[in-house]
Formats: C-alpha cells, sequence, structure tokens
C-alpha cells in the first residue's frame, strides 16, 4: 500500500505531466531549453557576485537608521531582477511565448490550496522543533534588528515575501515551463540542482529539506500550472520561522537579536 502511494504521488504524477504537455515531450536538442539554462546561469551569477548585501555595504557606508533595512532592498532587489525582470523580458523576446503560460495564473489555485494547506500543517512540528536549536536562531530573521519596531518587522516581511515570489516564478514558473516541451517532468529534476544550491549557508537540516520541498513543489506547479501554492506556502513557513525566532529575542525596542 505504501509503495502505490508513493507511486501514484510521484511516477504517476511525472507521467500525467509528460502525457499534459502541448505537442508532446521534444527530446532532442531544444534552443528554448538552451535559453532558459543559459539566463539561469547568468541570473544566478549576477546575484551571487552582486545581489548581496556585502556589495551593498561596500557601495553605500552605513548612514542613517535605516541603513541595514535598504542593505536587504537591495538583496530583495536583485531578486526580483534577477528572477523575474529579466526572465519576462526574455520570455517577451522568444517567438510564441506569453509570460501568462509560466505559471502565473490564479486559475484553480483555491480547488487545490487543500494541498498546501495540508503541506503546511506536515511542515509545521518540523519548523516549531528547529525554532529551538542554535543553528536556527543564529540565522532567522536574516535582518537581525527586526524587533527593533513594528516598522521594521512590516518592512522586513514585505521584502522577505517580495524575494519570495520571486524565486517561485523563476524555478517553478520560469524553469519549469520553459524546460517542459524538452524535457517534460524532468525538468523538475533539472530545477531541483540549482534551487538546492541557493540554500547553502543555511542550516544543514532546512538545504536537504529543500530537496524535498523543490520536488514536491515543482510537481504540483507543473501539474497545477501556477506558482501560487508554492509562494503561499513559502511566505507562511517563513514568516512563522522569523515569528518564532523572535520569541527568544528582545521585546520590540529592545536589544538586536543574536
Amino acid at each position: 500500500m505504501l509503495l502505490r502511494w508513493i507511486k501514484a504521488v510521484s511516477v504517476d504524477q511525472w507521467r500525467a505531466i509528460d502525457a499534459e504537455t502541448e505537442g508532446g515531450v521534444q527530446g532532442g536538442f531544444s534552443a528554448s531549453a538552451l535559453v532558459v539554462l543559459v539566463v539561469c546561469a547568468v541570473s544566478l551569477t549576477l546575484q551571487e557576485y552582486l545581489g548581496g548585501r556585502d556589495v551593498y555595504a561596500s557601495l553605500f557606508p552605513p548612514d542613517g537608521y535605516y541603513w541595514e533595512i535598504r542593505g536587504y532592498v537591495w538583496w530583495s532587489g536583485w531578486r526580483v531582477f534577477g528572477y523575474v525582470i529579466i526572465p519576462m523580458i526574455v520570455i517577451c523576446c522568444l517567438p510564441g511565448q506569453r509570460i501568462r503560460d509560466y505559471h502565473v495564473s490564479l486559475r484553480g489555485f483555491f480547488h487545490h490550496l487543500w494541498i498546501y494547506a495540508a503541506l503546511f500543517a506536515l511542515v509545521l512540528p518540523a519548523v516549531i522543533y528547529a525554532s529551538t536549536t542554535a543553528a536556527f536562531r543564529e540565522t532567522y530573521p536574516f535582518y537581525r534588528i527586526a524587533n527593533r519596531s513594528y516598522t521594521d518587522l512590516a518592512l522586513w516581511e514585505l521584502l522577505y515575501a517580495a524575494q519570495f515570489l520571486s524565486l517561485e516564478f523563476f524555478f517553478r514558473g520560469f524553469l519549469l515551463h520553459g524546460l517542459r516541451r524538452a524535457l517534460g517532468a524532468n525538468a523538475i529534476f533539472v530545477m531541483l540542482v540549482p534551487y538546492c544550491m541557493i540554500h547553502y549557508g543555511k542550516p544543514l537540516p532546512e538545504t536537504l529539506g529543500a530537496i524535498g520541498a523543490g520536488l514536491i513543489l515543482g510537481t504540483l506547479a507543473m501539474r497545477t500550472r501556477s506558482i501560487w501554492g508554492g509562494v503561499l506556502i513559502h511566505v507562511g513557513v517563513a514568516t512563522t520561522m522569523d515569528v518564532l525566532a523572535l520569541r527568544g529575542c528582545p521585546p520590540f525596542g529592545g536589544a538586536p537579536c543574536h
């Protein structure tokens, strides 16, 4: 029974993705797949070398009350640029391609919402447990003075959410739909590699968990043709992690989290 259930939610879903691919899975050389993967490499490289807060700090010396949060505006802005703006420009340049086909439709979102609610419920105990570990508290929230004021916290969570929306479009929209005709369901496994690697530097359990999360969210995005459930669960989990981490920090207006 267990093996049949695993097959039903994995192999059977991947075969269904191949069967639902318009025109069938092509195989062989694909110019569009080449463009998508080169753009992926360029975008991730630009963000690694230009989109970090260390680059912001080197360009803008400490100045003013909101200097640190502006560093996260830089960080989040580069994610929006690299994960959304660059891919959208490329999509508009590719013949026969439309942005709305890259899993950004809300159609059927509420019909599948229960799946993401169930996933959140499954992940929540692990998040609660992780919040008790030193590695977790040393990592979250990224904005270490988020407890300085409710304004700081709200600004940070908005920037964080924009980054997750951008990430979902890039990995579960641009990469998956862009590679679908060439690779079919195998696009999920290609997407999984860079998605795991962007988690390097975070606690090991979270990075390993990104492999499973990428597999599940990628499969769901290709079956539902929508990234919005992934956006919702990503933002929900991230906000919960920050709130749990803030429990161990001084009260609002107190010392920064350390």
